[in-house]
């Protein structure tokens, strides 16, 4: 059983809700953005796998809201009184927000990390066409993986997107929510080498997954379907979405040397918070400090790595 921790001393008190998330940023992101708006508030960090321990904070009357990590992105769903479109049709919520109709608090449910990698590519790949208009490529299956499809579709118009991931049934399972939400477009699944050499180029790739060596038979069958592709003559641009203990990743690494454009998973992490704050706050993105989170955050990643 966790502690839940006291927000006595603080005028207004959101929480991180997962677990585990002894690496997480976003504390030091929202810390650095309320410093700089003059704000008296806080990000508590809440390591647990208990909801209902969880929902007892959101009643306190300074809760504003919480960035929800995994493993709880898809289950907190049932659990709100609302939820955003884009939750829905991605099927997470990584953001919970508080607003009040009728003289009752409502809980709320969105989906920032959408945004978070929609402005990755937007805001450091000075060519859009370098990924419009040209298949997308998706590796892993679980909320990330959902929220790169429905960002793909909605602004960065990939067609076909294709899905690499170890796991079929996690593939089947993000297939059966975009085709429950009926959104335009094809996924295909990769599923083999030989398939991966005839298909076209991606130009731009989203790599959801845990920076770990494959060890069995279905992760080294992704890991040469990740290889065919960056080996192709076209290029585009890879977003990393892993960044701890390193944004360096192996398959960031694979990327760079196969001359890819790499966007670091921090630029996704950064954008997100900064559209959860948005909501949390009322100010919007352009008003907020980007560039003092964009180093803070890169600070801390650089002495993590001492």
């Amino acid at each position: 059983m966790s502690l839940s921790p006291s927000s006595s001393e603080m005028e207004a008190v959101c929480y991180l809700f997962g677990h585990p998330i002894a690496h997480s940023l976003s504390p030091l992101l929202h810390k650095t953005v309320y410093e700089a708006l003059g704000i008296s508030r806080a990000q508590i960090p809440f390591p647990s796998t208990d909801i209902e321990e969880f929902l007892n904070l959101t009643k306190d009357p300074k809760f504003y809201g919480a960035s929800v990590t995994m493993p709880h992105k898809l289950t907190i769903m049932r659990h709100l009184d609302k939820l955003a479109d884009e939750a829905v049709k991605v099927g997470a919520c990584n953001t919970i927000f508080v607003r009040e109709v009728d003289g009752k608090r409502l809980l709320c449910g969105t989906n920032t990390d959408i945004v978070g990698i929609r402005e990755a590519f937007f805001q450091n790949v000075p060519d859009p066409s370098v990924f419009q208009k040209r298949p997308g490529m998706i590796i892993g299956g679980g909320g990330a993986a959902r929220s790169a499809v429905y960002a793909m579709k909605q602004w960065m118009h990939c067609d076909p997107i294709y899905l690499v991931n170890r796991d079929a049934l996690e593939v089947r399972a993000l297939m059966t929510q975009y085709e429950q939400q009926k959104m335009d477009g094809r996924l295909i699944p990769i599923e083999t080498y030989e398939q991966a050499e005839q298909l076209e180029s991606p130009g731009a790739i989203v790599a959801c997954v845990p920076n770990l060596p494959p060890k069995c038979e279905p992760e080294f069958r992704t890991r040469d379907i990740i290889n065919v592709m960056l080996a192709k003559a076209r290029k585009g641009a890879v977003l990393e979405m892993c960044y701890h203990p390193s944004p360096w990743t192996e398959i960031a690494t694979l990327a760079r040397d196969a001359d890819w454009q790499v966007i670091l998973g921090t630029e996704a992490m950064i954008w997100q918070g900064l559209e959860q704050d948005r909501y949390w706050t009322g100010v919007p993105i352009e008003r907020l400090p980007i560039q003092e989170v964009k180093a803070a955050i890169h600070l801390a990643l650089a002495q993590s790595e001492i």
